[in-house]
């Protein structure tokens, strides 16, 4: 009678188990205000994209990861083979990188048109990134989050000219319109979907 009883018991709780996945669906749902957050195997994941870079000779020196994080996209930049210091980078606002100069990738990503820089009142571009350092040799790493989108929108790295990661020879001093005295562009990288 004891086993009968326990058995009883413990069906409904199994049942709740077997309901927990949609459970827990839901509840995501309604915390990310109707937005589905990424939940293996039951959501896709966040929209990403990614840019390999290459120098005036074509050579590949950088690889960068860009996820979509709600509002923003999350840039995971990583270079090697470039020369040491601090180096300037910035989303420009055409997807196309044509060594040596590379002046195909026109201006900063700049739909707002703000003026450039962090430390400028009127700016910066939705493009202005912060510096790099690249290390004695030849490697730098770079986090940042940058207030575009891969999604539709007016802040979309996908418009109708696409848009690449460009890295400049000189520091950006985050002030100076329109490219914070960065020098030339030593590479750049088409950013393309991920996936």
């Amino acid at each position: 009678m004891r086993t009968a009883a326990r058995a009883t018991w413990l069906a409904p709780r199994s049942a709740l188990r077997a309901g927990r996945p949609a459970r827990v669906l839901l509840l995501a749902l309604i915390a990310s205000a109707c937005r589905l957050p990424y939940v293996p195997p039951f959501t896709d994941p966040p929209p990403s994209a990614l840019a390999h870079l290459v120098d005036s000779s074509g050579r590949v020196v950088g690889q960068a990861v860009l996820l979509q994080k709600g509002k923003n996209v999350r840039i995971l930049l990583d270079v090697t083979g470039i020369g040491a210091g601090i180096k300037g980078v910035h989303i420009h606002d055409v997807g196309q990188c044509d060594p040596p100069s590379f002046e195909s990738a026109g201006g900063h990503f700049n739909p707002t048109k703000a003026e450039h820089g962090s430390l400028n009142s009127r700016g910066p571009h939705a493009g202005d990134l912060p510096s790099i350092v690249v290390d004695g040799t030849g490697r730098g790493h770079l986090e940042v989050t940058a207030h575009v989108t891969l999604e539709k929108g007016k802040n979309s790295l996908f418009d109708k000219n696409g848009s690449a990661l460009v890295i400049h020879a000189d520091p950006d001093d985050q002030r100076t319109d329109p490219d914070g005295k960065s020098g030339g562009r030593i590479a750049c990288g088409v950013i393309v979907h991920g996936g």
